[in-house]
């Protein structure tokens, strides 16, 4: 594990580096936006924007820490030497930022060994940069700086819940069934299209908790330090489709959301514990 200034260190060039690229972003979004290629199928886009903000973001990391690796969405990968690995989304909530609707962002992580030690998630419509650093805490930045907590926890029937949904034709249809029966149990469901932000949501006290199938590392590596540092606990299951399910709601509330996410059908039954 790094320590305390190492991590700090970490944390300033992932913050710069955010920024750069969402100022990156923010200008091809004031221009023109369209889908430069699919992924699995014709609803997972990709636009020029998410590749020249990876490519930024990798020069500039690795400009700085050249012995570093690097995990990126848009295929970026370098193994590393250090023992730290930078783990980026550089637009998450690619759809909303094709349509121009404003929830998307830059997610920029450090791992080490795996686990992640630095988190920075800039919201690129709102200006809000969220970091955490393991142990450390979490914080929003800016002029009005506040070290971040989750919500009380509520009663279940008065919680906002976020989602997301697969891609994949299948998947998607097992979690809407699954909706079926969740949403009754609580306030509401929210659908708004960015994982790294749902979870800080959950870390801000916006949302009473997250769950949602089909994530991959980068998508939740910075969100989901941010969110445990506030107060969230995070697990990582099988999902019902057989892929990576986030799990994430304030510690003291977690173990009763959990079971109605199994109650819902959105994981698995045979799931070992693995907190984050």
């Amino acid at each position: 594990m790094l320590d305390a200034t190492e991590q700090k260190a970490l944390l300033d060039l992932a913050r710069t580096v955010a920024l750069e690229a969402g100022a990156l972003v923010a200008e091809r979004r004031r221009g023109h936006v369209e889908v430069a290629a699919t992924k699995h199928n014709a609803i997972d886009v990709v636009t020029d924007a998410d590749r020249a903000s990876e490519r930024l973001i990798h020069d500039r990391i690795l400009a700085e820490r050249p012995g570093d690796g690097f995990l990126g969405e848009e295929g970026a990968s370098v193994a590393s030497t250090t023992g730290v690995t930078w783990v980026v989304d550089p637009i998450d909530g690619t759809v909303n930022f094709l349509y121009g609707l404003p929830q998307y962002a830059v997610s920029i992580a450090a791992a080490v060994d795996g686990e992640p030690v630095v988190g920075v998630v800039l919201d690129v419509a709102k200006g809000e940069l969220f970091t955490a650093t393991k142990g450390g805490g979490a914080f929003l930045e800016g002029e009005h700086e506040r070290r971040l907590a989750v919500r009380p926890v509520p009663p279940l029937a008065e919680s906002l819940v976020l989602t997301g949904f697969n891609y994949d034709r299948d998947v998607r249809a097992g979690q809407a069934r699954a909706m079926a029966v969740l949403l009754p149990e609580v306030r509401d469901i929210r659908r708004l299209g960015s994982a790294a932000l749902d979870l800080c949501a959950v870390a801000s006290g916006r949302a009473d908790a997250y769950v949602e199938e089909g994530l991959h590392p980068w998508d939740g590596a910075a969100g989901g330090l941010i969110a445990t540092e506030a107060g969230a606990r995070l697990q990582v299951l099988t999902g019902a489709g057989g892929l990576d399910c986030y799990v994430c709601a304030p510690a003291g509330g977690y173990d009763r959301f959990l079971d109605l996410v199994r109650r819902a059908g959105l994981v698995r039954e045979q799931n070992a514990d693995n907190p984050r």
